[in-house]
């Protein structure tokens, strides 16, 4: 190759590297901005309705990094959130709205706490299987609402709400009626066994290998989406199914996929919080975990490298939130509003986003003829 067919090569690639990074920075950018902006607002309503603002405050915002112990509860909590974010990123890159991540996350834990109670294994290699079944458990159930919406049209959205309530459902009759000890007044399970747990590197702080898993798992939903045919199908049916239609992309084969192949991180989520968090199987595992990866994947603008730190932040919001209603006399509804402005301000922005090419197109086509 010569020199004169190099350097236009390595000016593209430039090119696309500056592309990139700025891309990087402007979703760093807007995400940051997003909850500076919302912590301004909840600031404001606590000066109204605290007297004591400034000290709220300094606990949401330095609460989680005020001790190990509290460092290590974010972190913990961080992980679950990373799972569940990659999950809708996963469904959300094929415009499928799909909200079963609750239903497989109670799926992946119950699965999950089956192979740990009455699967006794090696270490290593049971730890391994109920993973595995936690992720397969999340992908069969993920099969139905995605045949559901490929094959018969029927909404995802509907779907996956009901198939959340027959998930909880099923988890809480095993639970009480099978996989409690006989006679126990409690509802939660006997304790893993040592092979069947999440191991915890630094003694007496809530860090586990979880963590490391989430961050491969990150790795390997951008592989997926980016560096594969399928992911590379995901991302044209999502944009323009019209299109992909035209060009022999398998519409109803990638509807039905992505929708399944998100519950295998919701589904490792569940086996998270049974292995990792609870050591056991126990009743409101989630209290509506499953939802919270919605508000994960929108921070990250659905691209799997941002949900770390879209989950992160999030998290340190939710555990300085905890924090702030213990320490300061404030109710968790203050935290719950600035979630809620969060979502707000990212749902008129990605408005406006739409609302800003539409126009553009409108303009290209008129200028055009």
């Amino acid at each position: 190759m010569t020199n004169e067919t190099m350097a236009p090569q390595q000016a593209e690639a430039f090119r696309t590297q500056t592309v990139r990074r700025h891309q990087i920075w402007t979703v760093v950018t807007r995400t940051l901005t997003t909850m500076a902006m919302a912590l301004g607002m909840g600031f404001v309503i606590t000066a109204l309705v605290s007297p004591r603002p400034l000290q709220a405050y300094t606990a949401l915002l330095t609460g989680p990094l005020s001790s190990p112990a509290r460092i290590g509860i974010w972190m913990e909590d961080a992980t679950g959130l990373i799972l569940l974010g990659l999950a809708f990123t996963l469904v959300f890159q094929a415009r499928q709205f799909s909200l079963l991540a609750e239903g497989q996350l109670h799926l992946g834990a119950l699965v999950a706490g089956i192979v740990a109670l009455h699967l006794p294994l090696p270490i290593g290699l049971h730890l391994g299987m109920a993973l595995l079944a936690a992720m397969a458990a999340g992908f069969l159930y993920g099969l139905i609402p995605g045949a559901l919406k490929a094959y018969l049209g029927a909404s995802e959205l509907v779907a996956s709400l009901m198939l959340n309530v027959i998930a909880q459902r099923f988890y809480e009759l095993l639970l009480t009626y099978w996989l409690r000890p006989p006679g126990a007044g409690y509802n939660w399970t006997d304790p893993f066994p040592a092979t069947a747990i999440l191991w915890r590197p630094i003694p007496d702080v809530r860090i586990n290998i979880g963590l490391p898993i989430a961050l491969m798992a990150t790795a390997l939903v951008w592989l997926l989406i980016y560096r594969s045919s399928f992911g590379y199908e995901l991302r044209v049916v999502g944009a323009n199914p019209e299109f992909a239609r035209y060009v022999g992309i398998p519409l109803r084969r990638v509807i039905l996929l992505g929708i399944a192949v998100s519950g295998i991180p919701a589904g490792l989520a569940g086996a998270y919080l049974a292995m990792g968090v609870h050591h056991r199987l126990i009743l409101n595992i989630s209290l509506g975990l499953g939802f919270e990866g919605i508000v994960v994947a929108l921070l990250a603008r659905n691209n799997p490298a941002f949900v770390p730190l879209a989950a992160f932040a999030y998290s340190y919001l939710r555990i300085g939130g905890d924090i702030m209603e213990r320490t300061a006399a404030v109710g968790s509804d203050l935290v719950r509003l600035i979630q809620a402005v969060i979502i707000l301000f990212l749902t008129a922005e990605a408005l406006f986003e739409q609302l800003s090419h539409w126009i553009a197109r409108r303009r290209h086509l008129h200028v055009g003829s």
